[in-house]
């Protein structure tokens, strides 16, 4: 696992920011980096979502904002009931930062 120079309560925050800002946009650009690190995150709470028990509502809404796991249990999941896995795409842009040179991807939600 990647730190990002954070120490471990401040990593798990930034990693649920970016995973709900991904569930609320459904698609977000960020560095491949970052991309590739919160993919795993996000598609277990698909998974979780796709059980449609209280338990796992629960548990989304103990790793999510309200709004996102709501997102993610009625809407999101529903939508992958016949898929296996790989719920997300990582598209790199082939664009950098211009500041530091870190190379830009796109993660989305696969149709």
């Amino acid at each position: 696992m990647r730190k990002f120079n954070f120490e471990r309560g401040d990593r798990k925050l930034f990693f649920k920011k970016i995973a709900s800002n991904l569930i609320r946009d459904e698609r977000i650009e960020t560095t491949t980096a970052r991309a590739k690190e919160i993919r795993p995150i996000v598609e277990r709470m698909v998974s979780m979502g796709k059980k449609q028990t209280l338990a796992s509502f629960r548990n989304l809404l103990s790793k999510l904002p309200k709004k996102e796991a709501e997102k993610v249990y009625f809407e999101i999941a529903p939508r992958y009931k016949e898929r296996k896995g790989g719920y997300l795409k990582i598209t790199k842009t082939g664009n950098f930062r211009k500041r530091d040179g870190v190379f830009k991807a796109i993660i989305e939600f696969v149709k």
